[in-house]
């Protein structure tokens, strides 16, 4: 066997490994606002890995993975915080009203099970539905607009005032979490909410046990950023380390119609909504996956920004680009594949400089 297809063969295990992390990541609930206990998971699963981690002051966790050069380093960028909802009020049926938390799409959350996250008095179940959701009773349920004006959180609880609902605990701003639903098929497809972009820090995870377990360390300087504010759009805008010069958003890759990215692929993002990425380390990021031997697609994102956007629109001087695993139906019940898992580990590995054999 060659280079390469040792390579990839070694890369199996880490894969595994990035899916069991994708698991325990999404069982943690971690809507923007709300996700400092994925981010101390993030930070123990380093510090077990064997690295320094440090939290930053919004949650976030900053790694050093290792690389002798502080002045050209290199700043992966990956997000643990996840689309949800608060409480917007309290109806007079003891039904709550909720406010989105990032890009949340009502409609893809009908029928869905919640939990409602009270501050001092613990959690209670429901079901997010369409008022009035009885076929057999409402004369205009196939019509009825799906969104959060003409939808509502049924607790599982017997209330049917405001102040039954307040002696539960439960207030205006708390926090909503959906299940998240993960399944990983026999025939190697993930399917979750939340793939968007747990399953790219559970990537990240893996490369960081590959720099350890392979003993290789970068040509220069690279850290990693696992933010907790991206879905609101100012996760990356901070916590940039000296002597960076390049970002690189590790998160989804867009799968869809008039994109050529299918969910087995790694995707190469050459423009977002923001504008394009940098066009050298573009052409760099498709020359490495060429070099990888990785299935890969270079696509433009119509509707996307991502924690590199936000940190350019903070003012850092530095370059970007965007990569990761396709994944279709993003901001629902998403689906990826342990193939793009694989290729898009490929890519860094070559990118940075790691690959062994």
């Amino acid at each position: 066997m060659d280079r390469k297809e040792v390579l990839t063969m070694k890369m199996d295990a880490y894969v595994d490994y990035a899916v069991e992390q994708l698991k325990a990541l999404t069982a943690i609930p971690s809507p923007s606002g709300f996700a400092r206990q994925a981010g101390k998971y993030v930070f123990e699963e380093l510090t077990r890995l064997g690295y320094e981690p440090k939290i930053t002051q919004k949650g976030g966790v900053l790694v050093d993975l290792g690389g002798p050069d502080d002045s050209e380093g290199l700043l992966l960028m990956s997000h643990v915080d996840t689309l949800g909802a608060v409480v917007a009020s309290i109806k007079e049926n003891g039904r709550l009203k909720l406010s989105p938390l990032g890009g949340l799409q009502p409609d893809n959350t009908n029928t869905e099970n919640c939990t409602i996250y009270t501050r001092f008095d613990g959690s209670y179940s429901g079901t997010f539905q369409l008022c009035d959701a009885s076929v057999h009773v409402n004369d205009d349920y196939a019509t009825q607009k799906r969104d959060f004006s003409h939808m509502e959180l049924v607790l599982d609880e017997d209330v049917k005032e405001p102040e039954q609902v307040l002696a539960l605990g439960i207030l205006p701003g708390d926090v909503v979490c959906f299940d998240p639903r993960t399944v990983v098929t026999a025939s190697g497809y993930i399917k979750s909410r939340f793939l968007d972009d747990k399953l790219s820090v559970a990537i990240v995870l893996a490369l960081a046990k590959y720099l350890r377990e392979e003993k290789v360390v970068p040509a220069r300087k690279v850290y990693a950023h696992v933010t907790v504010y991206e879905e609101i759009g100012h996760g990356g805008c901070g916590t940039v380390p000296d002597g960076v010069t390049q970002l690189l958003a590790v998160d989804m890759g867009c799968v869809g119609e008039g994109l050529t990215c299918t969910e087995r692929q790694v995707s190469i993002c050459a423009k977002s909504s923001a504008g394009p990425s940098d066009y050298e380390m573009t052409t760099d990021l498709i020359r490495a996956a060429k070099a990888a031997g990785t299935d890969w697609a270079v696509d433009v994102y119509p509707h996307y920004g991502s924690d590199a956007d936000a940190a350019l629109r903070a003012g850092w001087d530095v370059r970007h680009g965007l990569i990761g695993p396709g994944v279709y139906a993003s901001h629902g019940y998403e689906r990826s594949h342990v193939d793009g898992v694989k290729n898009t580990l490929l890519l860094l590995a070559e990118y940075l400089g790691v690959t062994t054999a």
